[in-house]
């Protein structure tokens, strides 16, 4: 199998993620005595820097990681919860009956500082000066644009000048978006992170309490006091063509706390896979396991028609029961355990047949009958429909939704993955808070997330938005183990196509003995044949995209099965990182790798 890269291989360390400079920000905590933990947290918020327009520090953040000191897998939730004022009547008495897909309506309390400040004290060893520093760093000094920063900005450029005039000032150089190869720089966020630095280390010498007096300065000090101003006191322009102020509060975020879960798991092929529990599509990607436990994966052609209709068929069958069943357990009965048993996935599988299915089908465990908000039926044959409409994350008459261009490249988020010797190891990502979704906060220099976008505003649904809960995000890391030990940590951006583009990787690397690099390289597809999470909610019924290097025959056999094939660019879907850890004849060994779509990630390890 061609690749574009070596799987990188050693035994000290090894981090991968989606942009160059921050994998070499958690690099830099491996050369100075840090760990896993340490190197991941780095990576983190050197992502927020110089990957804006996927991610940012008013974000959200899902965690699975391995503690080699307790042999335990477990979840960081970073995933913050509506505000207190988010209520269904609050949104219908301003005419509406979706969350905007843009704007201050959208924002749950910002969640991943939070997360990075809990692995950090609880897991890591360095300091908090260690690990931020680089992304301060980059922010007052600089980094390079990247052609999707530039072409992103581009689309939201008009949006800027006449709608939001601090993110004009923040991202626009000269009026016009920042020239690839240019170094662009954000001082105003390297200040809010040098202050809360400087804050934080004044108030202790001691690292835990430093760590816990920096979450508390940016829940409870000037940053949450800050963003509480900015939504009750500015109103700006949102999706829904108006403007309006926001419901997010200083109260909101001081309430808040990051968590530790047990993770939802699978065995499969030898492997336990471990995701983010129902509050997350995390399960989606173990019932696609569960469903493909029946068929001989390992005997299919990898880049051939049988594997790509018999995983789009299993993931149209998930995705069904995510959208029926998967809400924050909080307030939620979800029917986890019996929707990944195998009886239940065996009377599902026989739904599976040759051709493919239009009809979407949620399954009834337990003999509890699935109920569906309503959503918008795209039709892609419908004249005068422009290419890219009903996209997940696509534009929405240039509002700034997420993924504005290009309209194939879907997912908003980042991703990292970290590894040492010791066995720790590492799957984070982060999300939200990108530059397109919501106006610049001026006095801190970043945005706000839009995840509220994710509920419904119809009652009766586990999505049903309510006060104080968490969204059913897209945002889904994994972490494998072989015989009890760590073996893969691993995620793509990609909004819900999120965990099929990562299942074809898993696949292809454990049944068809592709190296990491060379299952992240191959030829990627996703089905869209299910509500969107995102602003407008739309259903496109048997949409299939395949990225171009997929051979004709493949797409002619796709649609003799009766799917809806687009082709998309040779490099367009997913941008997948990875690490795993393997037993050698002297110990063990660790690899690493990247995607090379979009010219921003690596992987590097020694």
């Amino acid at each position: 199998m061609f690749t574009t890269r070596p799987e990188i291989r050693g035994t000290h360390g090894m981090v991968a993620s989606t942009h160059y400079l921050a994998t070499m920000a958690g690099w830099r905590m491996f050369e100075i005595g840090g760990n896993a933990f340490d190197a991941a947290v780095a990576t983190g918020l050197a992502l927020q820097i110089v990957h804006p327009y996927q991610n940012g520090p008013g974000g959200d953040l899902p965690i699975v990681l391995h503690n080699a000191r307790t042999g335990k897998v477990e979840v960081i939730c970073g995933q913050g919860v509506s505000p207190a004022a988010a209520t269904i009547d609050a949104y219908s008495n301003l005419g509406l009956d979706l969350v905007p897909g843009t704007g201050l309506l959208a924002p749950c309390v910002p969640g991943a500082f939070g997360a990075w400040m809990l692995m950090l004290r609880d897991y890591g060893h360095l300091s908090l000066r260690d690990v931020i520093e680089p992304a301060i760093s980059y922010a007052r000094e600089g980094y390079a644009v990247v052609p999707m920063m530039n072409t992103i900005i581009n689309g939201v450029a008009e949006l800027f000048h006449e709608a939001w005039p601090t993110s004009a000032e923040t991202w626009l150089v000269g009026g016009a978006p920042p020239v690839v190869g240019s170094m662009h720089r954000t001082p105003v966020i390297a200040q809010t992170y040098q202050r809360l630095l400087d804050e934080a280390e004044a108030s202790s010498g001691d690292r835990e309490d430093t760590i816990e007096s920096a979450r508390r300065v940016f829940y409870e000090g000037f940053i949450a006091e800050e963003i509480d101003t900015f939504c009750r006191t500015t109103e700006w322009l949102d999706s829904s063509g108006i403007p309006h102020s926001g419901l997010l509060t200083g109260d909101d975020m001081a309430n808040w706390r990051a968590t530790v879960e047990e993770p939802a798991t699978l065995d499969y092929a030898g492997y336990t896979v471990c995701k983010p529990g129902v509050w997350s599509q995390g399960p989606v990607f173990l019932q696609q396991l569960a469903l493909l436990k029946g068929f001989d994966i390992g005997a299919m052609d990898p880049l051939g028609s049988e594997f790509m209709h018999t995983q789009v068929e299993c993931a149209k069958l998930a995705l069904a029961d995510r959208e029926a069943w998967y809400g924050d357990p909080a307030v939620n009965d979800v029917p986890i355990r019996t929707l990944l048993s195998d009886p239940y996935n065996d009377v599902r599988r026989a739904m599976v047949r040759d051709n493919a299915s239009l009809e979407f089908q949620p399954g009834a465990p337990d003999g509890r009958n699935p109920s569906l908000a309503e959503f918008t039926i795209y039709d892609p044959d419908a004249a005068g429909v422009a290419p890219g409409a009903g996209e997940p994350n696509a534009a929405q008459e240039g509002v700034g939704e997420p993924d504005v261009v290009p309209s194939n490249s879907n997912g908003d988020t980042v991703h990292c993955d970290t590894v040492d010797a010791e066995g720790n190891m590492v799957a984070c990502m982060p999300s939200g808070g990108w530059l397109q979704s919501s106006p610049t906060i001026p006095s801190l220099g970043f945005c706000l997330g839009t995840r509220a976008q994710m509920f419904w505003l119809q009652e009766g649904f586990p999505t049903t938005l309510k006060p104080g809960i968490r969204p059913r995000t897209t945002l889904s890391p994994t972490l494998a183990l072989r015989d009890g030990q760590p073996a893969l940590a691993f995620g793509t951006p990609g909004g819900d196509a999120q965990d099929q583009w990562a299942l074809s990787m898993f696949l292809r690397h454990i049944h068809h003995g592709y190296d990491l690099q060379a299952a992240i390289d191959a030829p990627n597809f996703h089905t869209d044949h299910l509500p969107s999470s995102f602003y407008p909610r739309t259903f496109q019924p048997g949409e299939v995209k395949a990225e171009g290097r997929y051979s004709d025959n493949v797409i002619d056999a796709m649609r003799a099965r009766g799917h809806r094939m687009t082709v998309v660019g040779d490099w367009s879907s997913g941008r997948m990182t990875a690490v795993g850890r393997s037993r050698a004849e002297h110990g063990w060994f660790l690899k690493g790798a990247a995607h090379p779509r979009f010219q921003e990630a690596y992987a590097v390890g020694r």
